[in-house]
């Protein structure tokens, strides 16, 4: 009764063929054409990079603001978990306290 059942490979039906052979065949690289000399490489002209003193500013100012938001972020995960700490301290008090003011007022 409890006992799974396991179904049963099915049986072929028909006429079934033998799988096909493959044969290896030779892989022939293509014939590579011939390139011409190689001419010296002439050096491109690349401005370079100028830093002024607004992009100065701008840098300074982008990682202010992203070491103030990262920081009020974390802070307010810290807050968030000495909250939920404190919150279950509070409760493990009052658990603790009725689980043993009954014993006390047997008396």
């Amino acid at each position: 009764m409890l006992r799974p059942k396991i179904p049963t490979m099915p049986t072929p039906v028909g006429v079934t063929a033998p799988p096909a052979v493959v044969q290896p065949t030779a892989v022939e690289p293509a014939p590579q054409p011939m390139a011409p000399a190689a001419a010296p490489a002439v050096p491109t002209a690349r401005p370079t990079v100028q830093i002024t003193a607004g992009s100065v500013l701008a840098i300074v100012g982008a990682g202010t603001a992203v070491v103030l938001v990262v920081g009020t972020v974390l802070v307010s995960m810290l807050l968030a978990t000495a909250i939920t700490a404190a919150s279950v301290a509070v409760c493990a008090v009052v658990v603790r306290s009725l689980l043993t003011s009954p014993s006390k007022r047997r008396r």
